[in-house]
């Protein structure tokens, strides 16, 4: 087993104080289900008090946990670290984990739209050129980015962390906790303005990752976006150099050339003053946009670009974001399959347009008997838009590239005023949610079609997804 953190270090960090028999722990875990032998556990108070898990935390293997009080079923020998808020002290770990990895280049990302991709694709160019840690899934929020510090081996050359928001205020503190040597802001787009009274607010909001920078650190922006000018302004009078992205004359990385395909881009760039030429496995202008975020943020973390290159032509988009999966219909005929463009763990106005644009790009292929395959969007709510819902969800109807789908599944009451806006001959059906709207898409995809699910988390979309995926294992219509 290796060793993570040892118990004194433990004892300084959050000042807590030890029970039992307990020496070395390997990992640390907030949940039972994926608790590991050896882990840390953090008996947080969420939706759940941890600490009703933690008797079943050490009987999984628990090296110790980490709790605010005795819990009436732990054991007289139990292995706990005493600490008066185990939320402060998983802070506290994360904390000193950022301190002793003194040669870790660290990188934070935030942004509107486009963050987790971005965290990832770099998690996968930097795993090429040295020790690099990341969380393994979208873990940006008040305990996700402290969890993820504490997890931070001490050798770690390369450390990616992705911050989220929903509020003004949530951003500044992780960042500070983070205080990465590279800031990226993907973009500010019209995303959670239920909870802001203006898109510039939002902006200020994402300019909170700026804070939390250290001296001699880069703010990464996107020149396309019209906020540009008021982040580059906070990042500017914070002493911090800027470094822009984008198709956008000015960019200090720019897109020169990009190449779509039905699945893949090539894309040629210029990366402050280095020309690139790379393969990408995604073929929407967006997504190209971003990688050259990814390679800026490499160069500066001191990857070499070349390479970095090279390996970003090898990463493709995760489960949600993009992932394209070919489906047979009939278990016995290969040829009767369809494609599935997962981009169901999220939606805003942007990104919807943008996954519209994907499946224009991608290609149907030919059904039984000489049927020419369809375009399908399944699309459900964009959520926190606030007063603007209503206007934004009908425009998507109004995309450019809309007039290429042939048929559009729709669930839930946002998606309604979208679905209504759309020519009859467009309509496949609309449900009130996605678990009722599932059987209708799955009754209607046939062998040759393109199907493109979307639509915001609380839509619940993955389970279009799921009940798509199950195709594959034989059942018949």
């Amino acid at each position: 087993m290796s060793v993570l953190w040892d118990r004194e270090a433990l004892i300084r960090a959050t000042d807590g104080k030890a029970h039992g028999d307990w020496s070395a722990i390997s990992g640390v875990s907030i949940d039972t289900r994926t608790l590991r032998q050896g882990d840390l556990f953090v008996a947080l108070k969420d939706v759940r008090d941890g600490h009703d898990f933690v008797a079943q935390a050490q009987n999984a293997g628990a090296g110790a946990a980490l709790v605010s009080r005795l819990p009436d079923d732990a054991p007289d020998d139990a292995r706990l670290l005493m600490v008066d808020n185990p939320l402060f002290a998983l802070e506290n770990i994360g904390s000193a984990s950022r301190t002793r990895a003194t040669d870790a280049k660290v990188i934070a990302v935030t942004g509107s739209a486009g963050k987790t991709s971005v965290k990832d694709a770099l998690r996968a160019v930097l795993s090429d050129q040295g020790q690099t840690h990341a969380a393994e899934k979208s873990y940006n929020n008040h305990w996700g980015v402290p969890l993820t510090l504490a997890r931070m081996p001490a050798q770690t050359r390369f450390g990616v962390f992705e911050i989220g928001m929903n509020h003004s205020g949530e951003i500044a503190p992780l960042t500070r906790l983070v205080r990465p040597h590279v800031a990226v802001i993907t973009n500010v787009l019209p995303v959670h303005l239920g909870n802001f009274d203006s898109e510039a607010d939002i902006a200020s909001a994402k300019a909170e990752i700026l804070e939390g920078l250290r001296p001699d650190g880069h703010a990464i922006l996107n020149r396309d976006n019209p906020w540009f000018e008021l982040l580059a302004t906070r990042a500017t009078s914070l002493g911090v150099t800027v470094i822009s992205f984008g198709s956008h004359a000015a960019a200090t990385c720019r897109l020169l050339k990009h190449k779509q395909n039905p699945t893949s881009a090539s894309v040629e760039a210029d990366i402050m003053g280095e020309q690139v030429l790379f393969k990408l496995n995604a073929p929407a202008r967006h997504q190209a946009i971003n990688a050259l975020a990814v390679l800026a943020a490499a160069k500066l973390a001191g990857a070499d670009l070349a390479k970095a290159a090279l390996s970003l032509g090898r990463w493709k988009p995760g489960d949600g974001r993009g992932a394209h999966k070919s489906i047979r219909i009939e278990a016995i005929d290969p040829a009767s399959a369809f494609t599935l463009i997962d981009e169901s763990y999220n939606a805003n106005p942007a990104s919807m347009v943008a996954a519209l644009e994907t499946l224009r790009l991608a290609e149907p292929g030919e059904g039984a008997h000489g049927r020419a395959g369809r375009r399908i969007a399944v699309l459900g709510d964009m959520l926190e838009l606030g007063e603007t819902s209503a206007e934004r969800h009908t425009q998507i109807a109004e995309a450019a590239d809309m007039a290429h789908v042939d048929q559009v599944f729709a669930c839930g009451p946002h998606s309604r005023l979208l679905y209504d806006a759309l020519p009859k001959a467009k309509r496949g059906a609309w449900a009130e949610n996605s678990a009722a709207l599932a059987s209708e898409v799955r009754s209607e995809v046939k062998p040759g079609d393109v199907v493109m699910v979307k639509g915001s988390l609380g839509s619940r979309m993955a389970t279009i997804v799921e009940t798509l995926m199950q195709i594959s294992h034989g059942k018949k219509r």
